[in-house]
């Protein structure tokens, strides 16, 4: 539901929520502002440009959303992208880029995709979210130590360049940025200090100071930017040939991809804080709004951000009017604050994404998963980092994810088992029915877990040793949660090869999804509806009345097929079941 909806039907718009949200979103506001300027710098954008992003997205969000605790703007998540598509295309071809991903974020969230977004698994996120963090911490090397400015395509060229910079760094500059640093660091630790945001006190600081001594060699909004217009920003629509449009369709997913996953973690990490419950396809809705809109107003790509989200929930905010009051606030810092803005250091902003890059990292987790993670999921965790870092993000993830899920097939596959049923096992599970043995010349096998593409190769290694062969094969499905259409012509040519060795195949067990897919593929017909049961009982009974008619069944010993086929991919563990 739209967030604003949803307050409104929850009583959250009242009078008496006003204050909190008022409060809230005020101090939200205030915290947004160093940021939305530093992530804007840190992509190749003016900061005025992140401002109004913060404005724009964080207002549209928070109306057209589906968190109502939701806080949106530039992350430092998509510093790395827009970085690259801006030196690239273009601020024109970023713009149009953004605008696409909001078109695409718009279709996921009305296609109701939004879940499947949340199924990218946990290696995957925290290493290229790590790789971020360091690519971030290394790009505002140049700005913190008031470096000149270097070349290098890829990473390990930049990072070598900077190397060989350092002993070049400006004193002062590195001044400015170590005590930014340390306010970020230390404000929230002090007395009575708890609530005050450390990279505004940073901002504050750094900039009175530059204001005062005016340091030679020290880089400024003013003297890099020209300052910020005192002004909102018009309707501007990117001026791009269809052409220019089509390549930018591979940068429009990326940012569309990258946004749903953010903005959506973000979601979750509210709903945990405050008790919330959000709708991840409206969630996608609102995003797409908002980015399709900020770009018409200048703005670039924006996303649920995960640190201002929890700061409006730790200051009281319950709903989306602290978000909108967010948005306002720092419209009023556009329109009468601007003009001081000109004495800004970058260094204080770069100090500001230092500690950004830290918590992105999240070292701390990344050192515990690699630790005790299985070692499939740290190779996951390391390829995926290693990607980020020394490839490109987009390459990351699709590898990363593309590794997850072959990890996952795999040991969905293994944990297959596909089984002869003793005799001691059935006497166990029917001893109410008075079970003494098997019928002669029939064989129970029992297959157990998903039975997909992955796993037929056990079910057909299960079957394939056959020596004499049994009159009737029993194959129990009642523990198969789905089939697939590998699986279904697996089962039918095993079926097919069976009957010309004239054995007679029962298919016992099988719930209601994977008997309405059986009957659809035809594998009920090829069987007969009277080789299809519900119940083991019923078929052994109707076993024990062919025996009794039959006089090639009363001469043949019960257990016909490999007695070894048992200990094919047996991994999952055995529970207590009965039919």
């Amino acid at each position: 539901m739209i967030a604003l909806l949803e307050a409104r039907r929850a009583g959250l718009l009242t009078r008496r929520h006003w204050l909190p949200n008022l409060i809230s979103g005020l101090i939200v506001g205030i915290v947004a502002l160093p940021l939305a300027m530093a992530f804007a710098i840190a992509s190749g954008a003016k900061p005025e440009q992140g401002l109004y992003t913060a404005i724009i997205a964080g207002f549209l969000v928070s109306a057209f959303g589906g968190s109502r605790l939701q806080i949106a703007g530039p992350t430092g998540a998509f510093i790395v992208i827009l970085a690259g598509i801006n030196a690239k295309y273009g601020m024109a071809g970023l713009q149009a880029a953004t605008l696409m991903a909001g078109v695409i974020l718009l279709g996921l969230g009305l296609a109701r995709m939004g879940t499947i977004i949340r199924f990218i698994p946990d290696p995957v996120i925290v290493g290229f979210t790590a790789g971020i963090g360091v690519i971030i911490w290394v790009g505002q090397w140049r700005d913190f130590f008031g470096l000149p400015a270097v070349g290098g395509e890829h990473f390990h060229e930049k990072l070598w360049a900077l190397l060989q910079a350092l002993p070049h760094l400006h004193g002062v500059t590195t001044a400015l940025a170590a005590l930014a640093l340390a306010l970020v660091i230390l404000t929230p630790r002090l007395p009575g200090m708890k609530r005050v945001p450390g990279p505004l006190v940073a901002l504050v600081v750094a900039t009175v100071l530059q204001a005062a001594f005016h340091f030679d060699g020290v880089r400024t909004i003013g003297s890099a930017f020209g300052g910020i217009p005192q002004a909102l920003p018009t309707l501007h629509l990117p001026q791009l040939a269809v052409s220019d449009l089509l390549t930018l369709i591979g940068p429009a997913f990326t940012i569309a991809m990258l946004g749903a996953i953010e903005s959506l973690l973000s979601a979750v990490v509210a709903d945990g804080m405050a008790g919330t419950r959000h709708d991840s396809n409206q969630e996608l809705v609102g995003q797409g709004i908002a980015n399709i809109v900020a770009p018409l107003f200048g703005g670039i790509a924006a996303t649920g951000a995960i640190a201002r989200t929890a700061t409006n929930i730790r200051n009281g905010g319950t709903g989306p009017l602290a978000g909108m009051v967010h948005a306002a606030t720092l419209v009023l810092v556009v329109l009468f604050l601007a003009p001081l803005a000109v004495n800004v250091p970058l260094a204080a902003l770069a100090a500001i994404l230092f500690v950004v890059a830290w918590n992105m990292s999240e070292a701390k987790h990344f050192v515990r998963m690699a630790r005790r993670a299985p070692r499939a999921d740290v190779l996951i965790l390391l390829v995926t980092f290693s990607l980020t870092v020394f490839a490109d993000l987009v390459v990351a993830v699709n590898i990363g994810v593309i590794l997850a899920t072959l990890h996952f097939l795999r040991r969905m596959a293994t944990s297959v088992e596909v089984r002869q049923a003793t005799e001691q096992e059935l006497g166990l599970e029917f001893a109410h029915l008075g079970f003494v043995s098997l019928p002669p010349g029939v064989l129970v096998y029992t297959v157990e877990g998903p039975f997909f593409f992955g796993a037929v190769e056990n079910f057909e290694r299960a079957l394939a040793g056959t020596h004499t062969d049994p009159s009737v094969l029993i194959i129990r499905l009642r523990w198969v949660p789905f089939m697939d259409i590998t699986g279904l012509q697996t089962l039918d040519e095993v079926i097919r090869d069976l009957h010309q060795r004239r054995v007679r195949v029962m298919l016992v067990g099988a719930n209601a999804r994977v008997q309405a897919k059986l009957e659809r593929a035809g594998i009920v017909d090829l069987i007969g509806a009277e080789n299809r049961f519900a119940r083991l009982d019923e078929a052994l009974a109707v076993c024990r009345e062919l025996a009794e008619h039959d006089p090639r069944m009363a001469h043949e010993r019960p257990a016909l097929l490999n007695e070894t086929v048992d200990a094919v991919a047996v991994t999952a563990p055995q529970d207590d079941r009965r039919a």
